[in-house]
């Protein structure tokens, strides 16, 4: 059973050609028949293009593009044409499965896209436009490779948060914008669900109880306060502007702020939109980039502002675990995933040495060189400090599964 997964964030596309059983799935995500990597929010009007057959070394490509929709067809097409062909043809394909970021109060599990699924879909742009629209267009292209015939599923980010109590969804604005949908989704839910089920194996026993705050540390961040594999709090909210600091993005600010630049300095609303998500973060307050390696090597060059970038970063982070563990009540688990959380050593020592106060006890040798999947805590600390190797695209693929019936006909 093969399924395509396409990955659609704000800045690049990864597409993902996994063969899974028509049974039981393995714990651990088979290797990929092939997978691409489409990225075009390095150097603007370029995407840099990496395509790879099973474990052979990429093929990169930098090309010149308008849109990001130009060089979708094309990318999914070399999984059958080219070098980098894994496939007969496109008909080998059984199901193609989408991480959707916003499926607001419409979607709370995964289902098969329909064209009232994507009308609602299309709601949502507004509140997450530098994904949805990507994802609907990422929707639409496969539609017109593979036919209406192959069924397309959307997963979306959303749904593993729709567990919230209505304390943590309401903001305290008027009633009718609850009424009227302005409430705190959040996202990065197939991350954080993919990382408490691997946490959930790791631990072993009964997890039914366990208390465990997910750290998704990327370009985008956010946090998830998970009881016994079910969010009852994160940092995300509306949008994904709202909470942590993060690469390009402000995070969670004070909203008398955007008042301020509103009445005194003109600001237009798509002025706010891009300085709050693209110059913003880590890329603001350093003036260097919004890439941590970065910040870090700048960091060890004496530079004051990427210092300053870092230790807001943390500040901010470790403030908002706090609020994470009075949702949940105590701390057994701390895990950190994603590019950040999955890399950046120093930042983990940092969060640790600050929880301390929870009996949080860091082994520095573990946590300078971590295998992923694996626990970096001493053996006497009382919470688990565990990093996560982040997956989302198997999560995604599992979800088709799963929806398929193990491999049966697809349901909805």
């Amino acid at each position: 059973m093969k399924v395509l997964v396409l990955n659609g964030g704000s800045s690049s596309l990864k597409a993902v050609l996994r063969d899974l059983p028509e049974g039981p799935l393995p714990d651990d995500a088979p290797q990929p028949l092939w997978e691409a990597n489409v990225d075009w929010g390095r150097h603007p009007g370029r995407a840099l293009i990496r395509v790879r057959r099973g474990s052979e070394t990429a093929r990169e490509s930098d090309t010149a593009i308008r849109n990001p929709d130009e060089v979708l067809r094309p990318v999914i097409e070399t999984m059958w044409s080219g070098e980098a062909a894994a496939l007969r043809g496109p008909e080998e394909v059984r199901v193609v499965g989408h991480r959707v970021v916003h499926g607001g109060k419409a979607f709370r599990d995964t289902t098969r896209i329909t064209p009232e699924v994507r009308a609602e879909i299309r709601k949502y742009c507004e509140f997450a436009p530098e994904h949805n629209r990507l994802e609907l267009e990422a929707i639409e292209i496969a539609e017109a490779i593979f036919g209406a015939a192959v069924p397309q599923v959307a997963v979306f980010d959303t749904a593993f948060h729709a567990t919230l109590p209505l304390a943590a969804q309401v903001y305290a604005g008027p009633y009718e914008w609850f009424e009227k949908g302005i409430r705190r989704y959040g996202f990065h839910g197939i991350s954080h669900q993919y990382a408490w089920q691997r946490a959930a194996r790791i631990l072993g026993g009964d997890t039914t109880r366990v208390r465990l705050v997910s750290c998704h540390l990327g370009n985008g961040a956010s946090l998830a306060a998970i009881l016994g594999g079910v969010s009852v709090d994160t940092t995300m909210g509306f949008t994904p502007l709202d909470g942590l600091m993060m690469g390009t993005r402000s995070g969670s600010i004070d909203p008398g702020i955007l008042i301020y630049l509103v009445r005194h300095l003109n600001y237009r609303a798509d002025e706010l939109d891009r300085v709050l998500n693209q110059e913003s973060g880590l890329k603001g307050v350093s003036g260097i980039s919004a890439d941590m390696r970065e910040i870090l090597a700048a960091i060890e060059s004496g530079d004051a502002r990427a210092r300053l970038a870092f230790d807001v970063y943390a500040h901010r982070l470790c403030r908002e675990i706090g609020g994470m563990v009075a949702a949940l009540g105590g701390l057994d688990v701390l895990l950190f995933t994603a590019g950040i959380g999955e890399n950046c050593a120093p930042l983990r020592a940092a969060v640790c040495e600050r929880m301390a106060y929870l009996g949080v006890k860091l082994d520095a040798g573990l946590n300078a060189r971590p295998r992923m999947d694996s626990d970096i805590a001493e053996a006497g600390s009382a919470v688990r400090v565990l990093v996560i190797h982040a997956d989302e695209d198997w999560q995604v693929a599992r979800e088709c599964h799963r929806l398929l019936g193990g491999g049966g006909a697809l349901a909805g």
